[in-house]
């Protein structure tokens, strides 16, 4: 009852209602109007601001044994309204109400991004039983069912499959950018997305001991462990209230005047202390804005400066996260790159399969005749197969041409491989026709980037969830030295704490619901927003809106610039203070002029800090559109059955399966992600 009061009267509209009590009492003073002291508008700041600062400072004395900064503004306004100074009670009250409210807003993290982790889990499953297929809830599975997940389900339970071979998108657990081929034998998590054949799985594992869960479980945990952040009053406040009781007494006895006491209180109440670290957090956070980046803690600005070690995902942050053809290459002497090119390209127009759709967009850019295939098949997790004017061809991985008795030499393929490439074989009436290498595509400005931080003695290190082969390519191609490839999100998880365990402050950049927990573990943690999931987002302190990770060298400027900031309107508020402090008990201010002069300096503060929002750190760093932003997502939905219009969006990679549409968008919307709720349903 006692939060619920304190959390109203402390609101926004409470607060300016606060306010507009004081302007009116200050122009009573002003005009000279006289009205009987109950009657004295500033009793309204008093009654709303004062109320719940009293309640909160007796709440942390009594029940935490806390001594605040809330104590000692409570001190200083009962002993205002003691001798009739409502003015100055009402005036404490409210800068008190003021800082918690910026406060609030520099703190507050938004808990939408663990709900739509919690919304990832598969709520049905489809149960065989004496070979009769029924759903059931997934509460009613039992380790040993035999499950059936059709392309374009999620998988219920984490499992083995019995039956069946298809492609599966693990970018949920891994972040690996490729669908994982799967056949008997293999292991199946939970929340991952069947995307072509039918495939039957024995349940393995359940409810809280899923993949999924204990990914769910590792970002509630994270979260738990990030501790609030004390204002800087509050540390202070243990031996800042006995030295206020002190010279006020001191002032009252040595002159026998108890005004001079009460001032002293008043003029030694720490808002503008209170002020100096929120204040230039919010300027900050309106910097960084501009400049296309969405800082969701003050905390991690403060921490960014100190930061010794940044941490990097690969797929869809150093790289885009899109694969291209990288290499065509004939292993017939007849045969050209742009033949090859065309012969596998007609054969896969008919797939669906990502490596396929990035075949036939590079034949299409090179504007290409592709042929209507005849005869076609496909064979998920293996290839695709059809007749054309080249002859019969088969297109897959080596297992499948084994399989139509075509002899396939791996050492075609070392190079693709340690280069980090999937690679597609191309046979043509029996023999080996060529190969196809395709790669994520790295950031232009990934190197530059790092080579930044290397200039500003930032360790870097990359964790991702891809093939250690692929790591370690990409990480040599941007000058990363530290590499852990095959690690799974707990596992990247361990890495953060190992790091943070050996007194390094650990920043990551990710951008996948894989990334989630590691990204909430982290000191300050970034995430991609243009193309990274909505969990990775709302788990991150900071999001890069337009991808540019160019900006995280500003990001470190900015923060050694805000930590400047701060400390420099701690020494104006104290100096303000100390001075006002000589001039209570010298007589020089009575409570409403010391009121007035610690309001100024309350004022000097945040004029202070306001100078930061405009201040210049970096030319190449340039503002961005704020009304015109790119952004794209992934989601599921029954087709017809989606809450959003698609009009005047891109939609790419859309996949129509069964039960209903798997697609991304792409379209542009205001930096405020209101602005674009819609598209999020």
């Amino acid at each position: 009852m006692i939060d619920e009061i304190t959390d109203f009267l402390f609101g926004l509209k409470m607060t300016i209602i606060s306010a507009i009590f004081l302007v009116i009492a200050i122009i009573f003073m002003i005009l000279g109007i006289e009205t009987p002291i109950y009657l004295n508008p500033a009793w309204g700041a008093v009654i709303i601001s004062g109320i719940p600062m009293l309640l909160l400072a007796m709440t942390r004395l009594i029940r935490e044994k806390w001594i605040s900064s809330a104590l000692l503004i409570a001190i200083a306004m009962v002993a205002s309204l003691l001798i009739g100074e409502i003015f100055a009670a009402g005036e404490v009250a409210w800068i008190m109400a003021l800082g918690a409210l910026l406060e609030d807003w520099t703190v507050e993290r938004a808990k939408k991004g663990l709900r739509n982790l919690i919304n990832l889990t598969p709520q049905t499953g489809r149960r065989i039983v004496n070979g009769r297929e029924e759903v059931i809830s997934v509460d009613e599975i039992k380790i040993g069912d035999t499950l059936r997940i059709l392309p374009g389900e999620s998988v219920p339970v984490d499992g083995e499959i019995i039956s069946g071979t298809s492609s599966l998108d693990q970018s949920i657990m891994t972040g690996e950018s490729l669908p994982i081929d799967k056949e008997v034998g293999d292991e199946v998590f939970c929340g991952t997305m069947n995307m072509y054949g039918a495939i039957d799985i024995k349940a393995t594992s359940l409810g809280e001991n899923s993949s999924l869960q204990k990914l769910i479980d590792l970002v509630k945990a994270a979260d738990e462990k990030q501790a609030p952040t004390q204002r800087i009053a509050d540390k202070w406040a243990t031996w800042l209230v006995p030295i206020a009781l002190l010279i006020a007494i001191a002032a009252w006895l040595i002159t026998g005047d108890i005004e001079r006491g009460v001032t002293v209180l008043v003029v030694f109440c720490p808002c503008a202390l209170i002020l100096a670290t929120p204040t230039a957090i919010m300027a900050a956070i309106g910097q960084a804005t501009k400049y296309g980046v969405l800082i969701k803690s003050g905390e991690a600005l403060e921490t960014l400066g100190a930061l010794n070690t940044l941490v990097f995902d690969k797929t869809g942050t150093l790289t885009y996260g899109n694969l291209q053809v990288s290499d065509v290459i004939p292993a017939m002497d007849n045969l050209s790159e742009n033949d090859l090119l065309k012969m596998v390209a007609s054969c896969e127009t008919l797939s669906e399969h990502p490596l396929a759709k990035a075949i036939v967009d590079k034949a299409r850019e090179l504007e290409m005749d592709i042929e209507e295939p005849q005869d076609f098949n496909m064979y998920p997790g293996k290839g695709v197969s059809c007749n054309n004017s080249f002859g019969t061809v088969y297109a897959g991985n080596s297992k499948f041409l084994n399989e139509n008795g075509i002899v396939v030499d791996e050492s075609y393929l070392d190079k693709l491989r340690s280069e980090g490439k999937a690679s597609i074989i191309v046979a043509l009436n029996d023999k080996v026709a060529g190969f196809i290498g395709l790669s994520d595509v790295i950031r232009e400005d990934s190197a530059n980037m790092i080579q930044s931080l290397h200039d500003l003695d930032t360790e870097t290190i990359l964790l991702t969830g891809d093939n250690t082969e692929t790591a370690n390519y990409f990480a040599s191609q941007v000058g990363i030295g530290k590499v852990y490839g095959n690690l799974l999100p707990e596992e990247k998880l361990s890495w953060i704490e190992k790091l943070k365990s050996e007194g390094k402050k650990v920043c990551m950049i990710g951008d996948g619901v894989n990334d989630a927990p590691a990204l909430k573990t982290a000191d300050v943690s970034v995430a991609m927003g243009s193309v990274g999931s909505d969990v990775a987002i709302e788990a991150a302190d900071i999001a890069l809106l337009g991808d540019d990770i160019g900006k995280i060298p500003y990001l470190k400027k900015l923060s050694n610039s805000t930590l400047f900031t701060i400390k420099a309107n701690i020494i104006i508020s104290m100096a303000i203070n100390a001075a006002a402090i000589v001039c209570s008990v010298l007589g020089l201010l009575n409570p409403v002029t010391g009121a007035i002069v610690h309001n100024a300096g309350s004022c000097l503060v945040v004029l202070n800090a306001a100078l930061l929002y405009d201040r210049k750190f970096d030319d190449s760093i340039k503002k961005i559109d704020s009304e015109n932003v790119e952004h794209s997502h992934y989601h599921f939905h029954n087709d017809g059955e989606h809450t959003h219009s698609h009009d005047g969006i891109e939609i790419i990679d859309e996949i129509e399966t069964g039960s209903g549409v798997k697609h991304m968008h792409v379209h542009k919307h205001a930096l405020n992600r209101q602005s674009c709720e819609a598209y999020h349903n």
